[in-house]
């Protein structure tokens, strides 16, 4: 079970700070268990993880196997909760080079920008490629994902004409309404549903995330498996529960006067994880002028760029630092006979070592220079300890909002950036 260590924590502060919190926790976690908080009508998500394949899951594998058979390309188009969620999902497990392994379709993501370049540099990686797509919107009329949906269409019935391109695309949405719903519809695309009652940023566990998953060659059972032992292992009232010691944990840090919440990793292939994670917890809670600000950093990478401020800049941030079991196979540092490099010390160590080295180091500098460190100590990266942190930090961030007494579930603020666009392109009604 997924851990979280909380003795590098105190900054001034005293176990009896951290248990002063309980009754909120236990509130806050009730609340949501009970389904009698705000947002109450988007608590889907804690009824997607599951030990068993359902009829969904078996559509979807089908789906996958047919688009890894038949084409080189698959283009995810989303954006926020819709493609940060697979794409954290399929980089953590397959790895930043996933596309140049030669294992199944290569995955490239769309929809999620409205920058030329990017959808000139997408255009020419499709040139001559079989390629088929998924698009993920509610909605249908989300702008960015909405341009790159008319594009690719376009583009399919050019190569393959309108009645074999309808076999290549693949609508993920709502089951009933909205745009994109009525265009499956007309259309003939298979489609797949996005639950009313699971908001963008809680629906990796579902369709959403599923399908890339399987098309990339994960193993979307396990990876639910490991959700759904997280849902069990979680429903637990105390601070045996780790969703409940990160909750209260940066709860009392941000009422102790911390404002930026670091989430790092020595994983290059955390990146889109830490970025699912950002959203998750910034879209949350980030309203009635609250909320940690949600910050990432790849390690040791970024200690050579950030690691000086984080050593004796202000002191209003703290680190929640991600660690993985170490690999099964191990990398060894070999002897150099010459030793122009110094590195001959190190000879027979693994790499591995090293790291860990590196982590025990950076730990103690920071928080010798005061900065908090909490410890999310998981299994070895595979698909069930993917569905495990999913769910994990989907409970903590719900029983966190409530503590700090906000929605979790709602995004009002977004809107704003949206009218103003649409006056400006002179949208009807706008």
């Amino acid at each position: 079970m997924l851990n979280v260590d909380i003795s590098n924590l105190w900054d001034g502060l005293t176990l009896q700070d951290l248990l002063a919190k309980e009754k909120d926790v236990f509130a806050a976690h009730k609340l949501l268990k009970d389904g009698k908080g705000a947002g109450n009508d988007f608590l889907g998500w804690l009824n997607l993880p599951v030990f068993e394949d359902t009829d969904e899951m078996r559509r979807i594998k089908n789906a996958a196997r047919r688009i890894r058979e038949n084409s080189e390309v698959f283009v995810v188009v989303g954006i926020g909760g819709s493609y940060l969620g697979p794409r954290a999902a399929i980089e953590l497990i397959q790895g930043q080079n996933h596309n140049l392994t030669g294992k199944g379709p290569q995955i490239f993501f769309a929809g999620n920008n409205l920058s030329t370049r990017a959808w000139q540099e997408l255009c020419a990686l499709l040139e001559d490629k079989d390629f088929s797509i998924n698009i993920i919107s509610k909605s249908g009329t989300t702008t960015e994902p909405a341009i790159a949906t008319r594009a690719l269409k376009w583009m399919l019935e050019r190569k393959y004409g309108a009645e074999k391109a309808k076999e290549r695309i693949f609508v993920t949405t709502d089951p009933v309404k909205g745009a994109l719903r009525q265009m499956a519809t007309e259309e003939g695309y298979e489609t797949f549903v996005i639950p009313p009652d699971v908001g963008g940023r809680f629906s990796v566990l579902s369709a959403v995330g599923l399908l890339p998953m399987a098309v990339a060659g994960l193993d979307i059972t396990e990876l639910m498996i490991g959700a759904a032992q997280a849902r069990r292992d979680m429903d637990i009232f105390s601070f045996e529960n780790p969703a409940w010691l990160y909750a209260a944990a940066r709860n009392l840090l941000y009422a102790n006067g911390k404002k930026i919440e670091l989430l790092c990793c020595y994983e290059p292939s955390f990146k889109y994880m830490a970025g699912w994670w950002q959203q998750l917890f910034g879209e949350s809670e980030g309203k009635d002028g609250k909320a940690l600000f949600p910050a990432t950093a790849e390690f040791t990478a970024d200690l050579h760029s950030l690691g000086q401020l984080i050593q004796q800049g202000e002191r209003n941030l703290f680190e929640t630092v991600v660690r993985f079991a170490p690999t099964r196979k191990k990398t060894q540092i070999e002897m150099d006979w010459k030793n122009l490099d110094g590195l001959n010390y190190l000879e027979g160590k693994t790499l591995d070592f090293v790291e860990e080295q590196a982590f025990l180091g950076t730990l103690a500098a920071h928080t010798d220079g005061g900065v908090p460190v909490v410890l999310v100590q998981a299994d070895e990266i595979c698909d069930r300890t993917l569905g495990e942190l999913f769910f994990f930090f989907e409970l903590s961030c719900g029983i966190s909002a409530y503590m700090l007494g906000v929605n979790p579930f709602n995004q009002p603020g977004v809107e704003f950036y949206k009218r103003n666009m649409f006056h400006l392109l002179g949208k009807p009604g706008y």
